[in-house]
């Protein structure tokens, strides 16, 4: 999506500002942290542990939904800039291989960036770098307010 020395980020990214951002949230609820970035990506965990897990010791697939849509949300705003808004308007979640411990990894690439609509896949894998979850976040941009 971008070519050499160029990068989708309008600004710096400041990982700590984005953990802050979402530390009295979901996001902080859940374990979320934001890793790391590149000039197209963003990166997040999230623990498997009792916050994140359904009754039957797996990786509650909301709590998958809920990471990517959260990446997608933070890097949407970053990518928006300008004083704009985003929304969440389609969560598209396949869940394809089971987590019961340690931690997941996000990582976060645009699809489409338009001025109105943004298009974001999230692939979410486990520590052995096994895919758990592949999905498609949808953001509607608003403009300032």
């Amino acid at each position: 999506m971008t070519g050499v020395g160029e990068t989708i980020w309008p600004q710096p990214v400041d990982l700590d500002a984005l953990n802050a951002a979402g530390a009295d949230t979901l996001i902080g609820h859940l374990g979320i942290v934001f890793t790391e970035f590149g000039a197209d990506w963003i990166a997040a965990t999230m623990p498997v542990d009792a916050r994140t897990k359904q009754p039957f010791g797996l990786l509650h697939g909301g709590a998958s939904g809920a990471l990517a849509e959260s990446m997608a949300s933070m890097a949407g705003i970053l990518v928006a800039g300008d004083g704009h808004a985003v929304v969440g308007v389609e969560l598209n979640a396949s869940h394809v291989r089971k987590a019961v411990d340690g931690l997941v990894t996000g990582i976060a690439r645009p699809e489409i960036l338009g001025r109105g609509m943004q298009v974001w896949s999230v692939r979410i894998e486990d520590e052995a770098k096994k895919t758990v979850c592949v999905s498609r976040v949808t953001l509607r941009v608003l403009p300032p307010r």
